[in-house]
C-alpha cells in the first residue's frame, strides 16, 4: 500500500520548528538575555581600554593610577560577569536544547506507534532509528546554538561597526566594503553544503540499517559462514558514506578557508589603511589600536556565523528528515466517531472481503463466511494464497480493499483500534520476545497483572515448570528476542502472554510449524487449552495440528474453495 505524506509548506514548517520553544520560553528568554549581556560586555571592554590609552594616561600620576585601578576592577567584574554568561549559555542553553530534543523524540516515537504494518513493510529499522538519534541530536544543537549565535553575532557586528564608524568612518568603510563579497561567497557554498549534508544523513542511515540487519541476523550469518559477504556489503556502504563525507568536507574546506581568508584580509586592509591615515595625520595611534581591538570583535561574529551556517545545514537537514517522517499519514486510523468495542462475544463475519497490496493485484477476492462465538476455524492452503493476510485483516493490521469485517455485528472500522486489538490474542510462528525477564515478557499481555496472575498464566501455558528451572526463575533475563530460550520455550511464554490477556478472539498463525514433534505436542496442548470457549482462527501447516477444528477452509488463488471437515480434508489430501 502506498504511504501518504502530508506536505508541510515552508512557512508552516518553520512555524512548527518555533513551536518547540513554547514550553521553554522562560529558559529561552534567560538564555537570550545572557547572550546579549555577554556580547555587550565584549563591546564595552575595548572602549574602556581606549579611554585609558587616550585620556587617563595623560593625567597626573596619582589621579591616573586611581582611575586605572578603578577601571581595572570594573573590567575584572565585567569579565567575571561575562564568564557567568558563558556558563549559563553553555549549561542551561544546552539543557533547553536537550529538553526540546526529548519532546521531538517522543513525538516521532509516538508517531511510529500509529503507523500501519504496510509502512514498516517498506522500511529498514536502522534508518528509522537514525531519525530518532543522529538527526535529532543535530536539531537539538540548532535549537540551542542557532538563536543565540545569531543574536550574539548581530549585536557584536552592529556594535563593532557603529563604534568603528564613530572612531573613524573612513577606516570603517575599508572593513565593511569587504563584507558583501564574503556574503556572496558564503551563500554560494551554503547551497552546496546543504546538499552534501543531506547525502551524509542518507548514507549514515543506510549504514545503521546494514548494521541492524547484520546484528539481528548474526546467527544466520555464522551458520552459513558468510561473514566475508557481510563485510563486503558493509564495506560498500561504508565507502559510499566516506565518499559523501569527502564531498561535504571539500565544500567545508573551501568554505572555511575562503571565509578565513576574508577575515584575515579585513585585518590587513585595516592595518594598511590605518598606517596611511596615521602618516597623513588623520588618525591617532591609540585610535588604530582601538580599531584593531574592534576589528577582532568584528571578525569574531563572522567566525561564529561560519559555525552557525554549518550547524544550520546539519540541523535543517535533520529537521527536514524529521518532518518527512512525522508527515507520513497512518493508513489505519480510527474513524472520528469510533466507539469502544465492549462485551465481545466473538461472532465474526467476512462480507465480500477483497484485499490487495501496492501492486494492486488482489491477494483475497470476495471472501465471505460467518464464524459463531466459540468456533474453532482452521485455514489451510498452499503458501502465498493469503491465509496470514486474511487473519491480519481481523485486528486491522491492514484495512480491507473492499467489503467489510464484522465482530458481533459491528464493522471493525467503526470501533477504536485499541479496543479491537484488546479483544484479540495472536500467537505467531515467529515469536518476538523483548529483552528483559520472563515476568516482563508475560506481563506484556496485561501490564497491570500481579505476580500471581503471571504464574497462573504460565501454568496454563505449560511454561511454569521450565521457568522455575531457569537460573533466576521468573526473573531470568532471556536476552534480546529471547535468544537464551529454545523455540518451544519462547512459544509457551508467548502463549502465557495471551492467556494473561484473556481475549475472546484468538489467531494462531502456524504457531507450531518450527517445532520438533515432542515440543509441538506440548505447545499444541497449551494452544488447545487457550482456545477453549474462544472464537479461534488457526492457520495450519500440518493438518494433524488442527484435527479438533470445527470447520476447515481451504484457501486458493481464487478464494475460499472448500468448507469441509477434518476427515473429508484428509481423504482429499491422501
Amino acid at each position: 500500500m502506498k504511504v501518504e505524506t502530508k506536505n508541510t509548506p515552508a512557512p508552516g514548517k518553520w512555524k512548527k520548528f518555533l513551536s518547540y520553544y513554547k514550553p521553554y520560553m522562560g529558559l529561552f528568554s534567560a538564555d537570550m538575555f545572557f547572550a546579549c549581556l555577554g556580547a555587550a560586555i565584549s563591546l564595552v571592554i575595548p572602549l574602556m581600554i581606549r579611554y585609558i590609552t587616550n585620556d587617563v594616561i595623560y593625567r597626573d600620576m596619582d589621579e591616573a593610577l586611581r582611575v586605572i585601578i578603578i577601571l581595572a576592577a570594573i573590567m575584572v567584574g565585567l569579565i567575571l560577569l561575562e564568564c557567568y554568561c558563558n556558563y549559563f549559555i553553555a549549561y542551561y542553553g544546552h539543557m533547553m536544547g536537550a529538553k526540546m530534543e526529548f519532546n521531538m523524540r517522543n513525538e516521532i516515537f509516538v508517531h511510529y506507534q500509529k503507523l500501519s504494518f504496510s509502512f514498516f513493510d517498506n522500511q529498514k529499522v536502522g534508518q528509522l532509528m537514525s531519525r530518532v538519534t543522529n538527526d535529532l541530536f543535530e536539531i537539538s544543537e540548532l535549537f540551542h546554538h542557532g538563536p543565540e549565535d545569531l543574536l550574539i553575532s548581530i549585536i557584536k557586528l552592529a556594535g563593532s561597526v557603529t563604534i568603528l564608524a564613530v572612531v573613524n568612518w573612513k577606516l570603517a568603510l575599508v572593513a565593511v566594503a569587504i563584507i558583501p563579497f564574503m556574503v556572496l561567497f558564503a551563500c554560494r557554498y551554503n547551497i552546496k553544503m546543504k546538499r552534501a549534508f543531506k547525502r551524509n544523513r542518507e548514507r549514515i542511515a543506510e549504514i545503521n540499517a546494514q548494521i541492524e540487519d547484520n546484528l539481528s541476523g548474526i546467527r544466520v550469518v555464522k551458520s552459513f559462514a558468510n561473514e566475508e559477504i557481510e563485510l563486503e556489503k558493509f564495506r560498500g556502504g561504508n565507502l559510499r558514506f566516506v565518499e559523501s563525507k569527502r564531498l561535504s568536507y571539500k565544500c567545508m574546506g573551501v568554505y572555511h578557508a575562503g571565509l578565513g581568508a576574508f577575515t584575515t584580509f579585513i585585518n590587513i586592509a585595516v592595518i594598511v589603511a590605518g598606517a596611511i591615515f596615521i602618516t597623513l595625520g588623520t588618525i591617532e595611534v591609540t585610535d588604530l589600536i582601538t580599531f584593531l581591538l574592534y576589528v577582532n570583535n568584528f571578525t569574531e561574529p563572522v567566525r561564529k556565523l561560519i559555525n552557525f551556517t554549518e550547524q544550520f545545514q546539519n540541523g535543517a537537514t535533520g529537521y527536514e528528515r524529521f518532518l518527512e517522517m512525522v508527515s507520513v499519514v497512518p493508513e489505519i486510523k480510527d474513524a472520528p466517531d469510533a466507539a469502544e468495542l465492549k462485551d465481545v462475544e466473538g461472532n465474526v463475519s467476512f462480507q465480500n472481503v477483497s484485499f490487495h497490496y501496492e501492486n494492486n493485484e488482489n491477494v483475497l477476492n470476495n471472501i465471505s463466511f460467518d464464524v459463531a462465538k466459540g468456533e474453532y476455524i482452521a485455514f489451510v492452503g498452499s503458501s502465498g494464497v493469503g491465509k496470514t493476510t486474511l487473519c491480519s485483516l481481523i485486528p486491522r493490521f491492514y484495512d480491507v480493499s473492499a467489503g467489510s469485517i464484522l465482530i458481533d455485528g459491528k464493522d471493525i472500522r467503526s470501533v477504536t483500534q485499541k479496543s479491537l486489538r484488546d479483544n484479540i490474542g495472536i500467537v505467531q510462528q515467529d515469536v518476538y520476545l523483548f529483552g528483559g525477564s520472563v515476568t516482563e515478557n508475560i506481563r506484556y499481555g496485561k501490564p497491570s497483572a500481579t505476580d500471581e496472575e503471571i504464574v497462573a498464566a504460565a501454568k496454563w501455558a505449560g511454561a511454569h515448570e521450565f521457568i522455575t528451572q531457569l537460573p533466576n526463575g521468573y526473573d531470568t533475563d532471556i536476552g534480546q528476542r529471547g535468544v537464551k530460550l529454545s523455540g518451544g520455550q519462547k512459544q509457551r511464554i508467548s502463549i502465557a502472554r495471551v492467556f494473561l490477556k484473556n481475549p475472546p478472539i484468538l489467531i494462531f498463525d502456524e504457531a507450531t510449524t518450527a517445532l520438533d514433534n515432542e515440543t509441538e505436542r506440548v505447545v499444541q496442548e497449551s494452544l488447545e487449552k487457550l482456545a477453549h470457549g474462544r472464537t479461534t482462527f488457526v492457520i495450519a501447516h500440518r493438518l494433524s495440528t488442527v484435527r479438533n477444528a470445527d470447520r476447515f477452509y481451504v484457501l486458493t488463488d481464487d478464494g475460499i474453495e472448500i468448507e469441509t471437515s477434518y476427515e473429508k480434508l484428509v481423504r482429499e489430501r491422501m
